[in-house]
């Protein structure tokens, strides 16, 4: 998931965009529009989400190795109250119970990642094979496959070895596209005979800007301007070296796909009247899912990246530009190297135009050249950047549609956070999320894009990264305090599966029935469940307001506030 930093600045440009037909794009063309009642194609497939830090525990069980995130989340200061994924879901000895609430939901797939450092300890394949780990995968598969659900299998989702970190740099260091490779190739050897979808990277962008320019993920480290790009360089030769790999000796023997998976907020211009404005809001998205997407697809990076980061890098006085080049073999090699693409989407940004000068140094944010705005009217339920603004999602898919040539795509990623002090098992703000971007979904189907599967995000709640576990994305509900890790079905657990076996949304009168039955489950009771301990949650006090908070979570509130108050008194 996209999150944001900084804002970036820029010198006008006319758009001539050589790798992609951006005019095709009806960028002044705002058709928002009303409900749409219809179903999806016959054998869309639905499914839902997580990833193996997150969701796992087991972070020094049966041979694993350290990752980064194990390294990182151990660092006081860095994860929100000092939490880590160290037990998180425990979902390592949980597999049983939750392909059980998979079976319930009625999913057909079921995304999720394989943890790098529990199958090879160092990264390193010809140091030491966790035969524990290849176990775990097996059966996590079998049990899938048992109970007809199709796994999608994430190959990196930003659980790189500590020891590639600590010996070589990580993804600085272009070494990482072989490591990496024989990890991809152990898998297909273990695994590839019954898994067909697999993806190299789960949204890419996060580790290079997130890990490698404000370093608030793992790594952390803050290489402005320079490491970001440096690093999404070497995923990108990765993922194609992964994807030859495949393609020549996997492919005729079991019959899969590959491709990978880039997530994009839309970016809408503030004024579509303002050539300035439609530009910076097309930087926007090229700057983020473009970045990686215009190579794959295209052999190259966008030219608008080109142009401004090169311009920017000359006013710095640098011989060359802070992005590196392919070589003309290297793009030959890169293109085409997608079966299919995942997207994972949740919000959406107003974009203008908004100069900064080359002399504030070196940003991933300042080369942009361009203001994020937002909609105070947009909801704001959980994470402080996730604002649900449905009509992006089309857009955005409209949008790689047109730019990408209309390409395969599994939506991977998609959904909501809460923030509330109590447990809220009745959590209407994310039915009406899923209603309102799925139907976007059977719109941007209806236009014509070729979407294939749509992943709820997530199944559980799990550890969210440098937020702890302050931020909730899950269908269920996980009792974090309980080492026992319970989980419990929120409301949109049975929306979300009336959907699915409607396959969409057959006529009004049954889906304005969907949302009162889903929440009858939800008493007084139950949406008190769990109360978290206050202390973890002093920041949240006065910084969201969520729909549907309980009275006793904002009595508890103020008396938690009055308690700090008098104490600074």
């Amino acid at each position: 998931m996209l999150r944001h930093g900084v804002p970036g600045r820029c010198h006008v440009l006319m758009l001539v965009l050589c790798l992609s037909a951006a005019e095709d794009f009806q960028w002044t063309k705002n058709e928002w529009g009303a409900f749409y009642y219809g179903t999806f194609p016959t054998g869309f497939s639905w499914g839902a989400g997580s990833s193996a830090y997150q969701t796992e525990g087991a972070w020094d069980k049966d041979g694993k190795g350290m990752s980064i995130w194990d390294v990182f989340s151990h660092k006081k200061g860095k994860i929100l109250m000092n939490d880590t994924g160290d037990s998180s879901c425990e979902g390592y000895y949980k597999v049983k119970d939750d392909i059980s609430l998979m079976k319930d939901l009625k999913l057909t797939h079921y995304c999720f990642s394989i943890s790098w450092p529990r199958l090879i300890p160092t990264g390193i394949k010809s140091d030491h094979v966790n035969e524990k780990g290849i176990e775990y995968y097996d059966n996590l598969i079998n049990l899938l496959l048992e109970s007809k659900i199709t796994p999608i299998v994430t190959l990196y989702h930003w659980d790189l070895p500590r020891v590639l970190q600590d010996k070589y740099g990580g993804w600085q260091n272009i070494s990482m596209v072989s490591y990496f490779n024989d990890f991809a190739n152990l898998c297909f050897e273990r695994f590839g005979n019954r898994v067909k979808y697999w993806i190299t990277f789960n949204n890419p962008w996060s580790t290079a800007v997130e890990g490698h320019e404000t370093g608030e993920h793992a790594p952390g480290l803050q290489l402005r301007g320079t490491g970001p790009y440096r690093v999404a360089h070497h995923m990108i030769k990765a993922h194609a070296k992964v994807w030859h790999t495949y393609d020549t000796q996997w492919r005729h023997k079991q019959k899969g796909l590959l491709g990978i998976s880039l997530s994009g907020d839309w970016g809408e211009p503030v004024d579509i009247t303002n050539l300035k404005d439609i530009e910076a809001a097309e930087r926007y998205v090229q700057f983020s899912m473009g970045w990686f997407a215009t190579p794959i697809f295209h052999g190259d990076y966008p030219q608008v990246m080109k142009d401004y980061i090169g311009k920017k890098s000359a006013e710095q006085g640098l011989g060359s530009s802070r992005l590196p080049t392919f070589s003309a073999q290297e793009k030959s090699y890169i293109k085409g190297t997608s079966d299919f693409l995942g997207v994972g989407h949740f919000t959406t940004r107003y974009i203008t135009q908004k100069n900064f000068p080359s002399s504030r140094g070196n940003s991933y944010f300042t080369d942009r050249d361009l203001a994020e705005l937002v909609d105070p009217h947009w909801p704001d339920p959980g994470s402080e950047w996730l604002y649900s603004v449905p009509w992006g999602f089309r857009r955005l898919l409209n949008f790689v549609k047109t730019q990408y040539g209309n390409p395969m795509i599994y939506v991977t990623e998609n959904g909501v956070s809460e923030k509330t002090l109590c447990t809220e098992l009745c959590d209407d703000w994310r039915i009406q999320y899923h209603r309102d971007y799925i139907n976007e979904l059977l719109k941007a189907i209806k236009d014509g894009v070729n979407v294939k599967g749509y992943t709820a995000w997530s199944l559980l709640d799990k550890f969210e990264w440098d937020e702890g576990y302050s931020e909730r994305f899950g269908l269920y509900y996980v009792d974090f305090r309980n080492k026992n890790k319970p989980r419990y079905p929120k409301a949109s657990v049975q929306y979300y599966k009336r959907i699915i076996s409607a396959n969409g949304f057959p006529s009004q009168r049954e889906v304005e029935s969907w949302k009162r039955k889903a929440t009858e489950t939800c008493s007084t009771s139950n949406q008190l469940l769990a109360t978290d301990p206050l202390t973890s949650h002093m920041e949240m006090v006065t910084e969201i307001v969520v729909p549907t908070v309980c009275t006793l979570c904002i009595l508890l509130s103020a008396v938690f506030l009055m308690f700090l108050l008098r104490r600074r008194n």
